[in-house]
């Protein structure tokens, strides 16, 4: 952690996201994960994947069959993961509703990383709602990092401006 950044001590029951791992690791969740868009539940599963990276609130990874069949079309955009690989873009629709590049998956991610093949992830502040066991998760600032923050974590999380060097 560089000399700007605060360390936040977590309370019972929480996690810091500077106890989190670089590079990160992914850990299966039990929990009810749901996303919401346009009116309609459009993910929902007990099968998610967490990546854990330090400074970083956890992204949920949802298998593939437990998205609402026909919401995700392939975009062209991609990026690079240092750690994961190349990312796959996808735009979310529901009727007339569309998020550009709202959501992304691995389909060819480095060894470490094949528990995520082709799961999906949203960018929480481009849908109507991502939620974790009920509670409504906040977005990570900032318009590249996708991560779901939840009462249960802390940071203060990458993403906002001047926290490029974290």
């Amino acid at each position: 952690m560089t000399g700007m950044v605060r360390y936040i001590k977590p309370g019972p029951g929480q996690e810091s996201v500077w106890d989190y791992p670089r590079p990160p690791r992914v850990d299966p969740s039990g929990r009810l994960v749901e996303v919401h868009f346009a009116g309609e539940k459009i993910a929902t599963t007990r099968n998610a994947r967490r990546v854990l990276e330090m400074s970083h609130p956890p992204v949920y990874y949802i298998p593939p069959e437990d998205v609402l069949p026909g919401t995700l079309i392939r975009s062209r955009r991609t990026s690079w993961c240092e750690f994961k690989g190349r990312a796959r873009y996808h735009d979310v629709r529901v009727g007339e509703r569309v998020a550009h590049a709202a959501a992304w998956s691995y389909p060819d991610p480095v060894s470490d990383f094949e528990s995520i093949k082709d799961h999906v992830a949203f960018y929480p502040a481009a849908m109507d709602g991502c939620f974790v066991d009920g509670e409504r998760v906040r977005a990570q600032e900032g318009d590249f990092y996708g991560g779901w923050i939840t009462d249960e974590i802390v940071g203060p999380f990458k993403g906002p401006p001047g926290t490029q060097d974290w």
